[in-house]
């Protein structure tokens, strides 16, 4: 491929009281951002924690003139705060052509950045390119998916040998692909778009606080004409939910359940979100049945299900539309 000369790639780096791995983060960003035009953004959503002032000292003191910190003024989520970033473009006002959007806890290696542009430089159709994501150890982190429907919701649930064979097009998580492929959603944590998909798609709907915007944007994205592909040869080493704190959760949090309702309530409908509801509950019914004949534990966090229902009965009592409050494009 051509090397992308021409082309201006903004990096946003979303940072919440992380700010030694988001200064990590950027230093290895940095390198990998040598020989291409743009610039690095570091936007610190609200961390309340000193983040912003240290990370403002830090960048000065390491004469990082490529690189700015913006204070986004609320934690409005991770949507939110890169859309934030995005909305500033380059310091000179202006849009970039491409948008690289790293996690915190996330080190591009040798050419991953450069791997991304080159690609939807060569490839007009394509909107989102992603990066193969793997831990300290090597092992791939799970980082290509289908979008999430009913019958995925029930095949996940059931975790059953003969209902995955049967339902094994509807399985979100994609087995690992070897070379370029296209997907319908790629993990957020290193992920390029193009400037004019971003803009044609409105951006992050900021509704969702944490989990499914990257899903809902790539959605819309697909619904308006654009691919999204997955380059495992730019690699990115991942560390994965250390702000999120998903790693150490016993039990999920009330926002997790109101992004996946408001996902399957914007892109279906009402109806559609409870059948998906009821899918899960059908198949999480076969897997415990066959749990009571085998040892072991269920593989789920504390009262996973009788959260999932109560969540679900309280929207729909309430006739409360999931999501929060957006001034993105839904």
């Amino acid at each position: 491929m051509n090397q992308p000369a021409d082309v201006r790639v903004l990096t946003i780096v979303l940072n919440y009281r992380t700010p030694a791995l988001t200064l990590r983060a950027v230093e290895a960003a940095l390198k990998e951002m040598e020989g291409l035009a743009g610039a690095i953004t570091v936007v610190d959503n609200d961390s309340g924690d000193g983040s912003y002032e240290s990370l403002i000292q830090a960048v000065q003191e390491r004469g990082w003139s490529r690189v700015r910190v913006l204070q986004s003024g609320r934690n409005g989520g991770y949507g939110a705060g890169n859309n934030f970033g995005i909305r500033h473009g380059l310091p000179d006002g202006s849009a970039p052509d491409y948008i690289y959007i790293l996690n915190s806890d996330a080190f591009p290696e040798p050419g991953a950045i450069r791997l991304l542009a080159e690609y939807l430089q060569a490839h007009p159709t394509v909107g989102f390119a992603g990066s193969r994501l793997h831990g300290e150890d090597g092992v791939y982190h799970q980082t290509a998916f289908r979008f999430p429907t009913v019958f995925s919701e029930f095949e996940g649930a059931a975790k059953t040998g003969p209902i995955s064979r049967l339902l094994r097009r509807y399985i979100v998580a994609l087995p690992e692909p070897r070379e370029a492929q296209e997907v319908d959603w790629m993990a957020g944590a290193s992920l390029m778009v193009r400037q004019r998909t971003f803009e044609e798609t409105g951006g992050f709907d900021e509704r969702f606080f944490l989990y499914f915007e990257e899903t809902d944007l790539c959605l819309r994205a697909r619904r308006a004409g654009w691919l999204s592909v997955y380059l495992p040869q730019s690699r990115v080493m991942h560390i994965g939910s250390v702000s999120t704190g998903m790693k150490s959760w016993k039990r999920i949090p009330p926002f997790w359940f109101d992004s996946r309702l408001w996902f399957f309530t914007k892109n279906h409908s009402a109806a559609y979100a409870a059948a998906a509801t009821l899918a899960h509950l059908a198949g999480a019914l076969i897997f415990r049945t066959r749990r009571m004949f085998r040892k072991g534990s269920t593989d789920q966090p504390v009262n996973f299900l009788s959260d999932l229902v109560s969540h679900a009965l309280r929207c729909a009592w309430h006739r409360r539309l999931v999501g929060r409050p957006s001034t993105a494009s839904t």
